[in-house]
C-alpha cells in the first residue's frame, strides 16, 4: 500500500494535520487569525495576499499548501468566537522577537497587492501598538 494512500486514511480518522498543527497551538491559531484579518482588512482577499499568507504558513510554519484550504475553514470557524484584541493579547507576554515576526507577517500580507488600504493600516498600526512594537522595528531585518 503507498504511504499517500495510508496518509489520506490516517487524514480521515485524525484530521488534516495542519489542522490539528493550528488547533493545537493557541498562538499560531491566534497569528493565523490576524493574518488572515490582515487579508481581509480592504474587503478583497486578492490572490498576492493570498500567496503571501501560503508562504508565511509554510515557511514560517512548516504548514503545507494541502492544508492551508482546512487551515482556512478551521480558522473561519474558530474566528467567530476569537476578536482581534483576544489574538492580540496571546502574544503580549511572548518575547520582543516573537511579536516583532507576527507584526513583519503582517506587514508583508498588507503589502502584497502592492496596495495599502488605509483598514490595513490602521489595523497594522493597532496592532503595533498593542505589541508594544514600533514601526521601525517591523522594517529592520530579522536577526
Amino acid at each position: 500500500m503507498s504511504t499517500g494512500l495510508l496518509a489520506q486514511i490516517r487524514s480521515l480518522f485524525e484530521g488534516d494535520p495542519g489542522v490539528r498543527k493550528v488547533a493545537d497551538d493557541p498562538v499560531l491559531t491566534a497569528e493565523l487569525l490576524l493574518l488572515f484579518r490582515m487579508i481581509l482588512a480592504d474587503g478583497v482577499a486578492s490572490d498576492s495576499e493570498m500567496a503571501a499568507f501560503r508562504r508565511i504558513c509554510a515557511e514560517a510554519f512548516g504548514i503545507g499548501d494541502d492544508s492551508i484550504d482546512a487551515v482556512v475553514e478551521y480558522l473561519n470557524d474558530f474566528g467567530y468566537e476569537t476578536n482581534g484584541s483576544q489574538a492580540i493579547a496571546l502574544f503580549q507576554d511572548l518575547d520582543v522577537e516573537r511579536r516583532r515576526l507576527l507584526a513583519r507577517h503582517m506587514a508583508d500580507i498588507a503589502k502584497a497587492d502592492a496596495h495599502l488600504a488605509e483598514n490595513e493600516v490602521k489595523l497594522l498600526r493597532r496592532t503595533l501598538d498593542l505589541l508594544g512594537v514600533s514601526p521601525v522595528e517591523v522594517v529592520k531585518p530579522a536577526k
